[in-house]
């Protein structure tokens, strides 16, 4: 029900509170210039609880393959793994061939969306990678989550990132 929200929307004009700040104090996410580090990012929005289950491993990269924030059993990767899939976004296509490794595991390139979006898969598991303009959001899953959750919970942080700039 929306009614709370109405109700301190109302509260907030009636006292001539900044509104601006009041509807990001009520936004999904937080702000862009927020003191919040990015591990809050992964902690709270990828390794988010989807009908009990949640991804066995999620990460913020940098573009070069720094570590923005991981979750603790997110897999060691290579310099070369990162610079593969970047190449796949700037040449969608170029991973189909050889596949997609990250951590050592190869994934089967599976459809994405070019420049956007890399999706694998791998057994019963994948991984979807969502590319934003100064980051990579990657969520690595195994039953019984599905692809569809992982996709649903990578895109929504990587959608919002994009939002905000970054």
């Amino acid at each position: 029900s929306l009614s709370p929200y109405i109700s301190l929307l109302t509260h907030s004009i009636l006292s001539e509170t900044n509104l601006p700040s009041l509807l990001r104090s009520l936004s999904l996410y937080p702000r862009k210039n927020s003191n919040m580090s990015w591990q809050v990012y992964v902690d709270d929005h990828l390794m988010c609880d989807i009908e009990g289950n949640q991804l066995t491993a999620a990460a913020i990269l940098g573009q070069d393959g720094s570590v923005w924030a991981a979750s603790a059993n997110f897999p060691q990767f290579k310099p070369e793994e990162i610079s593969g899939i970047m190449n796949d976004f700037a040449e969608p296509g170029t991973l189909a061939p050889t596949g997609l490794y990250l951590g050592g595991t190869k994934y089967m390139v599976i459809r994405g969306e070019p420049g956007q979006v890399i999706r694998g898969k791998k057994g019963s598991g994948g991984v979807t990678i969502n590319k934003t303009g100064q980051a990579l959001v990657i969520g690595i899953y195994d039953e019984p989550l599905t692809a569809g959750q992982c996709n649903m919970i990578v895109e929504r942080l990587g959608d919002y990132l994009i939002e905000q700039g970054l």
